[in-house]
């Protein structure tokens, strides 16, 4: 029998970083597999396919990304939307406040989420 799955929950965010699961991490955060970790992005308009390597290389593990592109919501550079499409991994792009909201939501549900946060 598998282990149950325990993710990370996004307790707070602002000021420059997060609280993940009662710890307080700073700058932007990936959760992947059920894992927080730091994330290089700063900003939407900066973004890449490259910044989602790690997303890329255990799709298995990812039903679809949310995105949360800092205070409010803005459309990701094309070739972000076209490289994840094509890799056959969805994308949810909201403000990072909706966007870890709906993270607890969906993690809670059993969902295999990756959620990219850009700090605010």
């Amino acid at each position: 029998m598998a282990g149950l799955r325990q993710p990370p929950s996004v307790d707070a965010w602002g000021g420059g970083g997060f609280r993940v699961s009662g710890a307080w991490r700073p700058g932007s955060l990936l959760i992947l597999d059920d894992v927080a970790r730091p994330w290089a992005a700063t900003s939407l308009a900066a973004l890449t396919l490259d910044d989602f390597a790690e997303v890329l290389a255990n799709r298995g593990a990812v039903e679809f990304v949310l995105l949360g592109t800092g205070v409010t919501q803005g459309l990701p550079p094309r070739a972000l939307r076209d490289g994840l499409k094509a890799a056959g991994i969805g994308l949810e792009f909201m403000s990072t406040e909706a966007a870890a909201r709906t993270y607890n939501v969906v993690a809670s549900e059993g969902r295999r989420v990756a959620a990219a946060l850009i700090a605010v």
